[in-house]
């Protein structure tokens, strides 16, 4: 039997409700969310706690119920790392931290260790069996590749560390060393875990060079066949480590349905961002993800007038303003891990991060009423179907799914907090506007939002979540592209 869709009649009420969904709401509450007194809040810091206290009063003040034993906030138990002195010494060359190289590993050493750099380029079986990396740094050429898998081979043969080209050009490793230096001694923030000796440096192309002595075009060559002809440099390093526990939270409102109460539809964003740089500038997050987060709480007005009407939804549903999702992912994982509803109870996660700005691909288009979906036939081949009743039944949106390509660089689909509900085979939707030249600057900014399409989006958010939380049969796990299990 196909997917049953219920027509526009069937449905008046949520229209009402959708209406409520404004552009002066949504505007109000991220000028306050993303205001340069918040401090880009920052996961962990003393605003991102004022921002959870306005979003569990706010959810709180609409009528819902705060799921965590009566509370609306469910700790996370993180810890911040950093790292007192990285320091790296190749030949004479003494390299400046955070300008010369960044650092990306982990470790702790009480005092500084000399081994030998030496040069292993392309990540090889053939390259590793002709040079000798145990207890050595190892030059590594990882350009256009992503590195985890090449660093663990590398360190599994016995490297001591890593040196490794992960950008071309000296621009590019400069932005990446910028973006490290602005948020330098705030520590990195994460789970709590033992300390990996696992020192690992990257430089640009042109570093790495010189501190082999060696043309770039030369050493690029010497990377594919012949890493042995590339003469090892001696090398010193030193790595010190400082932990600090980490109060944060996630926050929720839920709303309890009503013959179907037990199975739960997941609305989430992340609230954090990325705080303030070394030099004082905030970086609002007025875009990431100021403008899900404000769309959530707007979704859940609409979804509280509707119930204080008498009009409430079949299947419960869960507003989840994640924590830490700028350090990894972190607040969904926890969420993921020490679940509030069961999950295989949990029907569908609607992500959104990111939805109140045009980006590159739109910016000259007649039409800029769009929004990319991500994930959305991944694992339910119902998901798409009804998203896509909704849009031209409701909003007449553009539906962009160009970011589901399998070979898709940028890997959207893993790199926003509804992978924690995929991963466990929860069908998802993640929303999203794209990239744009505020995206991690201090230039994500209020001004710069785009409210009225901002508001055409969540109204096409809520119309989904209306009928996936009120229809008889729950959808669908059934996708055959389930990218999550990779």
């Amino acid at each position: 039997m196909g997917l049953a869709l219920p027509s526009f009649a069937q449905q008046p009420a949520q229209v009402k409700y959708a209406n409520t969904i404004t552009a002066g709401d949504l505007k109000e509450r991220l000028t306050y969310l993303a205001s340069d007194e918040m401090k880009g809040r920052d996961t962990g810091s003393e605003e991102q706690k004022v921002a959870a206290n306005y979003l569990a009063d706010f959810y709180k003040k609409i009528g819902l119920t705060g799921p965590v034993a009566g509370s609306y906030l469910q700790a996370v138990e993180l810890v911040s790392s950093s790292f007192g002195e990285v320091s790296l010494k190749v030949g004479k060359n003494k390299l400046v931290n955070n300008e010369d190289f960044v650092f990306s590993g982990d470790g702790d050493m009480k005092k500084a260790s000399k081994t030998d750099l030496v040069f292993l380029g392309l990540v090889t079986d053939e390259n590793l069996a002709k040079v000798d990396v145990k207890g050595k740094l190892v030059g590594i050429w990882a350009v256009g590749v992503r590195s985890n898998d090449l660093q663990t081979k590398v360190m599994d043969a016995g490297a001591a560390g890593i040196v490794i080209v992960s950008m071309e050009g000296q621009a590019n490793f400069d932005r990446i060393a910028n973006r490290y230096k602005s948020l330098a001694g705030k520590g990195r923030v994460g789970f709590a875990k033992e300390i990996e000796q696992k020192p690992v440096f990257m430089v640009s192309s042109d570093k790495m060079a010189e501190l082999f002595n060696t043309p770039v075009e030369v050493l690029k060559e010497a990377a594919k066949t012949n890493p042995e002809s590339i003469k090892s440099q001696k090398a010193t390093y030193q790595i010190e480590k400082k932990i600090e526990e980490v109060e944060s939270s996630n926050v929720m409102g839920y709303l309890e349905g009503t013959d179907k109460k037990d199975e739960l539809v997941v609305i989430s964003s992340h609230y954090d961002h990325v705080g303030v740089s070394s030099t004082g500038e905030v970086f609002n997050g007025a875009d990431d993800d100021g403008s899900g987060t404000v769309s959530v709480t707007e979704i859940a007005e609409a979804f509280a007038l509707a119930a204080k009407d008498g009009v409430k939804p079949r299947r419960s549903i869960l507003f989840l303003n994640v924590t830490g999702e700028e350090k990894g992912l972190l607040g969904s994982e926890y969420y993921s891990e020490h679940p509030i509803f069961p999950l295989e109870n949990t029907v569908v996660d609607f992500n959104i991060d990111m939805v109140g700005r045009i980006d590159y691909e739109y910016q000259d288009a007649e039409n800029k009423d769009f929004v990319y979906v991500i994930g959305s036939e991944m694992l339910s081949t119902d998901l798409k179907k009804i998203l896509e009743y909704n849009n031209i039944t409701y909003s007449d949106l553009i539906l962009d799914y160009r970011y589901d390509a399998e070979d898709d660089p940028n890997r959207f689909y893993y790199r926003s907090d509804h992978y924690n509900f995929a991963k466990h085979n929860i069908p998802v939707a993640f929303f999203f506007n794209g990239v744009h030249d505020d995206y991690h600057q201090v230039t994500d900014t209020v001004d710069k939002i785009e409210f009225p399409l901002m508001e055409k989006r969540a109204r096409l958010i809520f119309h989904t979540i209306w009928d996936i939380a009120n229809r008889e049969n729950r959808i669908r796990v059934d996708g055959t592209n389930n990218r999550a299990e990779r």
